[in-house]
C-alpha cells in the first residue's frame, strides 16, 4: 500500500500538517471548555429526581473561620454512600471541596463547582503533587442538584465510600480531612486551577457516623449548662480559655445521661472544642477563676481540675450514655467544682466577637444500674518516650497489661461504649486493641486519619495496646513526650461501665535500660563520657547524634526493654503490687486489616456495638 503521493509538494504537506494541528487544537478548546465528563450545572433542570438523600442531613459543620461554607451530610450504610450538601453562602465564580490524608492541598480528591464565564460546571477531579487541578476520567461524584436559595447556593451530590479509583480518597472511620477553596475568577479550563493560588482552608470531621437512633430521655431529666460568661473572644489564632463553675451547694448524686454543645450563633467556625472537668474532692476550695488558661498567674488549683465530665469538639453529635449506666455527678466523694475549657481557633484575627459558648449537661436524679467511668490508656505524660527527628513513620505503644487489668477491674469485667483518642500535632494516626493469649481479639478504637464511637468487649485479665503513629519530617529535633504542644502525646480516653478504681492504665519503657540506650548510642558515636543520669532526659535526647541508626535501636528499645507500669487508683495512687520492670506483652497473632470492594472484600456496616470486655 502506498502511504505518500509522491506527487505532493512539500508545501502541500506543511498546509495539510497545520491545518491538522489547528483542528486539534479547536477540538482541545472545546473540550476544556465544556468537558465531556463534567455535569453543566444548567442541565439539571431536566434531570429526574431519581436518587434522594436520605433526609434529614443530621450531620454539619462549618468549614471557614467566616461561616461561608457549610457542609451537611448523611450516610447510606445500606448503599455505601455518603450524601453531601455544600452551602455556599456568596457564590463568586465557584467551589473546591476535597479529601486528603491529612489535608494537604497536594494529591487530594476534588468535587470542583467552576464557571468558564459563559457556563457552570461541576466534577470530579484530583490534584497532583503540585497542586495542579484535573478533571478525573473516573466520575464518582453524582451530582443531584444545586439551587439558589435566599441563604446561599446549595450543592447536593454524593458519592460511595470507596470507588476502586486510585486518585480518590476512601471514606472510613476516623477523622476526615476536609479542604475547601474559593474561585475569584472564571476558569476557561479546569487544569488553569492550582490549588496554591487561591484561597484555601482545612477542616476535620468525623464523617461516619453510628447508625443507630438517639435514645429516649427520663422524664425526669434536668439540664446544667457550663458555659463560658460571655467572653470576648481574644484577637489571635489559638486561645485555650478556662472558666470555673460551682454545682449547688449539697447536690445529690445524680447521673449525667447525655450532653451536647451550646455554641454562640455566629461563633461555630471559631469554637473548636470544649471540655469539662471536676476538680478534685480533695481541694475543698478552688477560686473563681475567668481567663486564659495558658496565665501564669492563673490559680494553681485549676491544675487539680483534670477529671473529664465531658467532651466535645467541631462537628460532633450530643454523647449519650448507654441505658444502664450514667456519669455521677453530685453527692458524697465528690466535687462541687468544674472547670470549662473552650479552645477558640480563630486564624482571621476577627476582634469583639463575645462567646457563651460550652457544654449542656442532661442528668437524672434517678440513679441508673451503674456509675460509668472514665480510663486513660496509652503512654504516661513523660519526656522518656520520644520520636527521632525526620521521621515519616515511628511507633509508639502504651500498654495496660493483663497483671493491672486482673489487679483492678472485676472479675465480670468491664464494657466500654465509646473513646476518644488525643495525640498533638505529630500525630498521625492511633489504634486501641485487645489482646488475649498474646492474640488481638478486636479494635476498641482506630483513627488512621487522626487529628469518637462506640465499642465493647470483657477484658479481665487481658491487655489493651494503644498504638500511636508519628511524622516528624519537618522537625530537626527529636519529640519528646508532655504536656506542650509541641510536645506528644498517645492517649485513649475510653467510656465504660461499671465504674472502678481504676483510673488509668498507662506505661512508659524503663527509665535504667533507656540510660543504657543513651550511653551506648553515645559511645557509639564516638561519644565516651558517661552522662549517667547527669542531665535530664530532654536534653540527653537534644545531644544524641540523630541518625538511621539511632532512630532504630531506640525503636528496638521501646519494643523489647521492660516498661513501668502506671495502674492508678483514682486517687491517684498506684494499685498495690510491683509495677517497676515489667515485661512487653508479647503479641504473636494480629487482626487483618478489613478488605474493600476493590479487594474482593465489602465495607463494614455500622451496627450498634455490645461486645463485653
Amino acid at each position: 500500500m502506498r502511504i505518500f503521493n509522491k506527487n505532493l509538494r512539500l508545501q502541500d504537506i506543511t498546509i495539510m500538517y497545520f491545518t491538522a494541528l489547528a483542528a486539534l487544537m479547536v477540538i482541545l478548546v472545546a473540550s476544556y471548555q465544556a468537558p465531556s465528563t463534567a455535569v453543566e450545572v444548567s442541565s439539571l433542570k431536566s434531570k429526574p429526581s431519581a436518587s434522594l438523600p436520605p433526609l434529614p442531613m443530621p450531620f454539619r459543620v462549618p468549614l471557614d473561620p467566616l461561616g461561608q461554607l457549610q457542609l451537611a451530610w448523611n450516610i447510606s450504610y445500606a448503599d455505601q454512600e455518603v450524601y453531601m450538601e455544600l452551602r455556599v453562602a456568596e457564590l463568586r465564580h465557584g467551589v473546591v471541596l476535597g479529601m486528603s490524608d491529612r489535608g494537604e492541598l497536594t494529591n487530594a480528591d476534588l468535587v470542583v463547582l467552576w464557571d468558564s464565564g459563559t457556563k457552570s460546571y461541576f466534577g470530579d477531579a484530583w490534584s497532583d503533587n503540585k497542586g495542579h487541578v484535573s478533571l478525573d476520567s473516573q466520575q464518582d461524584y453524582e451530582l443531584i442538584s444545586a439551587n439558589q436559595k435566599p441563604d446561599g447556593f446549595y450543592l447536593l451530590f454524593k458519592r460511595p465510600f470507596s470507588t476502586c479509583d486510585p486518585r480518590d480518597y476512601l471514606i472510613e472511620e476516623g477523622t476526615v480531612h476536609i479542604i475547601y477553596g474559593f474561585l475569584d475568577q472564571p476558569l476557561a479550563s479546569l487544569e488553569q486551577l492550582n490549588l496554591s493560588r487561591i484561597q484555601t482552608g482545612v477542616q476535620r470531621v468525623l464523617m461516619l457516623r453510628p447508625d443507630t437512633p438517639p435514645p429516649t430521655l427520663p422524664p425526669d431529666v434536668q439540664t446544667l449548662d457550663v458555659v463560658a460568661p460571655n467572653v470576648i473572644i481574644p484577637t489571635q489564632e489559638t486561645t485555650y480559655w478556662c472558666f470555673i463553675q460551682k454545682l449547688p451547694e449539697n447536690m445529690p448524686k445524680n447521673h449525667i445521661v447525655m450532653y451536647e454543645s451550646v455554641i454562640t450563633p455566629g461563633n461555630e467556625a471559631i469554637v473548636h472544642h470544649i471540655e469539662v472537668f471536676e476538680c478534685s474532692p480533695d481541694v475543698r476550695d478552688v477560686p473563681d477563676y475567668n481567663g486564659s488558661c495558658d496565665d501564669k498567674m492563673k490559680p494553681g488549683k485549676l491544675n487539680f481540675c483534670r477529671h473529664v465530665l465531658a467532651a466535645w469538639a467541631m462537628g460532633a453529635e450530643a454523647f449519650y450514655y448507654p441505658p444502664d449506666a450514667g456519669l455521677a455527678m453530685g453527692g458524697p466523694g465528690s466535687s462541687r467544682f468544674l472547670r470549662l475549657e473552650v479552645h477558640y481557633h480563630n486564624p482571621l484575627l476577627i476582634s469583639g466577637r463575645r462567646d457563651s459558648s460550652g457544654i449542656r449537661l442532661h442528668y437524672t436524679p434517678s440513679l441508673r444500674k451503674y456509675d460509668a467511668g472514665i480510663m486513660e490508656l496509652g503512654l504516661v505524660y513523660t519526656p522518656v518516650m520520644a520520636i527521632p527527628p525526620k521521621q515519616h513513620t515511628f511507633y509508639l505503644s502504651g500498654y495496660c497489661t493483663s497483671k493491672c487489668t486482673q489487679t483492678a477491674l472485676p472479675p465480670r469485667g468491664i464494657y466500654i461504649f465509646a473513646s476518644q483518642l488525643h495525640t498533638h500535632l505529630a500525630g498521625r494516626g492511633v489504634r486501641t486493641v485487645l489482646v488475649r493469649g498474646g492474640k488481638e481479639l478486636e479494635v476498641v478504637q482506630e483513627d488512621q486519619h487522626f487529628s469518637t464511637h462506640y465499642q465493647v468487649s470483657n477484658i479481665w485479665g487481658d491487655v489493651l495496646i494503644t498504638k500511636c503513629t508519628y511524622n516528624t519530617e519537618d522537625r530537626n529535633k527529636p519529640t519528646v513526650g508532655g504536656f506542650g504542644i509541641m510536645e506528644e502525646m498517645c492517649v485513649n480516653y475510653i467510656h465504660y461501665y461499671p465504674r472502678t478504681q481504676l483510673e488509668l492504665c498507662k506505661s512508659h519503657v524503663d527509665t535504667g535500660y533507656l540510660q543504657k540506650y543513651f550511653n551506648f548510642i553515645n559511645r557509639f558515636h564516638g561519644n565516651d563520657r558517661c552522662v549517667c543520669g547527669g542531665i535530664g532526659v530532654t536534653e540527653q535526647y537534644s545531644q544524641l547524634q540523630w541518625d538511621a541508626f539511632t532512630g532504630e535501636v531506640l525503636d528496638s528499645l521501646y519494643n523489647t526493654a521492660p516498661i513501668s507500669m502506671h495502674c492508678n487508683q483514682s486517687t491517684a495512687r498506684l494499685f498495690p503490687g510491683e509495677w517497676d520492670q515489667q515485661p512487653v506483652p508479647m503479641v504473636t497473632a494480629v487482626l487483618e486489616n478489613p478488605r474493600y470492594p476493590c479487594e474482593g472484600g465489602s465495607l463494614p456496616t455500622r451496627q450498634p456495638l455490645t461486645p463485653k470486655v
